[in-house]
């Protein structure tokens, strides 16, 4: 703390303790004199005194620091596109500022883009939430760069307000940052860890996501039992601490349909599943994001499809052949006897639709399943 360190954005050379390389040629063009900087999720603080070619800083507060850690600067005042991604399954975009930042990722992957999770991981993010969380597939509380960006102590209740949000919009929401952090190190996790995961799910999120546990821990899959351990004890016994689903109104058709759906399995002590025939996933994201009390089959010919509800909270994904139109409900009610959960004579609430891809369900009936599974 007190002295000099300097970020080069034009000289790669190994760091040490006067100075490192950083991966964004602009940063110095973007800074001015007094602006803070935060390195690996606030572990070190530093105070720009000049910026240019090198940027050169005063240590506020001093700390160890590794290879390829994170640089957080103001974001409102970054000139780089927001267009950095990962893909897999999804595409991941980092730094979201505005809608228009996933808007403009998409128009640049095309018409076969993969789905986009934004980041929420600036103020301008949060202030904007709603508007990008419409234009994205899926949104990610990043709390470790949001903790660096506004106070420590906002953090759980932004967590809250933001899948709280999500969930009244039908909008998957991961929860990030130091789920298990001591387990990067440590066989077991914090009791507050396990309440943190805990409560990640009982807020409504979809999902939770492992980072330094999984990618430079020492015990990267006694970290994702721990994590599974816990959502499943939520999951079979924290029910009625789950955040319920959004206010009963219905924007359209398939809204009516799905809430439709839900009730029945409220109301119906036999109901022991929610099955539906989608190409799209969009059915069995609204009916997920209602929060039923009993689990979602999701039929699906379309393998991209099957593998993005993977993230939805309560949906079970199945890959099948495309029925016709007519005989979708016909073709849930045979797929019910293959599934090993579901017991002879239980009811199930089918949802399905005889209209064109794309136009939504339009079909509701309950449908008892036949025969016990072997």
């Amino acid at each position: 703390t007190g002295e000099g360190f300097v970020l080069r954005p034009s000289d790669d050379a190994p760091g040490d303790a006067s100075g490192a390389h950083v991966a964004y040629a602009g940063l110095g063009e973007d800074l001015r004199p007094g602006d803070r900087i935060l390195l690996a999720d606030g572990a070190v603080e530093l105070r720009v005194l000049s910026a240019g070619a090198e940027v050169r800083t005063e240590i506020v507060r001093g700390g160890p620091i590794r290879p390829h850690a994170g640089v957080s600067a103001p974001s409102d005042r970054l000139s780089r596109p927001v267009t950095s991604m990962g893909t897999g399954t999804w595409t991941w975009q980092s730094f979201v500022r505005r809608s228009d930042d996933v808007r403009e990722l998409r128009a640049l992957t095309g018409s076969a883009a993969l789905p986009i999770v934004a980041k929420i991981e600036t103020r301008a993010a949060v202030d904007d939430f709603d508007e990008v969380a419409r234009a994205a597939d899926a949104v990610m509380i990043a709390r470790g760069d949001l903790g660096v960006e506004l106070p420590f102590e906002e953090v759980p209740i932004i967590q809250k307000q933001l899948v709280r949000r999500a969930l009244d919009l039908g909008v998957p929401a991961i929860v990030a940052t130091q789920m298990l952090e001591s387990m990067v190190m440590a066989p077991r996790p914090t009791r507050a860890e396990a309440s943190d995961v805990a409560n990640a799910i009982f807020d409504g999120a979809d999902a939770i996501l492992l980072s330094a546990e999984t990618a430079i821990g020492e015990h990267p899959v006694l970290a994702v039992e721990t994590a599974s351990r816990i959502a499943a004890a939520c999951d079979r016994s924290g029910a009625s601490y789950v955040a319920p689903g959004r206010s009963p109104t219905a924007a359209t058709d398939a809204d009516a349909l799905a809430y439709a759906a839900v009730a029945l399995a409220g109301t119906d002590p036999d109901v022991r599943a929610v099955a539906c025939y989608t190409r799209s996933g969009r059915t069995a994201r609204i009916l997920s994001a209602l929060r039923p009390r009993v689990p979602i089959l999701a039929f699906s010919p379309d393998p991209v499809v099957v593998a993005e509800l993977a993230l939805v909270h309560g949906v079970h994904a199945r890959p099948c052949d495309a029925p016709a139109a007519d005989a979708r409900l016909a073709f849930l009610s045979a797929q019910l006897s293959e599934e090993s959960g579901l017991s002879a004579g239980s009811a199930v609430v089918l949802v399905a639709s005889t209209a064109a891809p794309g136009s939504g369900p339009n079909l509701l009936e309950v449908a008892r399943v036949s025969r016990a599974n072997s």
